[in-house]
């Protein structure tokens, strides 16, 4: 789980479906990817940092992989 990418979501006072339509991709992939199923591609990273206002690399830094 990416508990760090739902405080982010709910810092917004967003639902995941409305995360998913800002970042342009499926509630059901961005849902993959709050539960840590699925890494975003570096485009889709972008788009929900954007969405989130955080910077995107925090999908990959070694931190966040391990609460994944």
């Amino acid at each position: 789980m990416r508990e760090w990418l739902k405080t982010y979501r709910l810092k917004h006072g967003f639902t995941q479906e409305e995360t998913a339509r800002l970042s342009k991709i499926s509630r059901s992939y961005y849902t993959h990817i709050e539960q840590g199923n699925k890494t975003p591609t570096v485009e889709v990273a972008k788009n929900i940092a954007n969405a989130l206002e955080f910077n995107w690399v925090l999908f990959f830094e070694s931190s966040c992989e391990e609460d994944a």
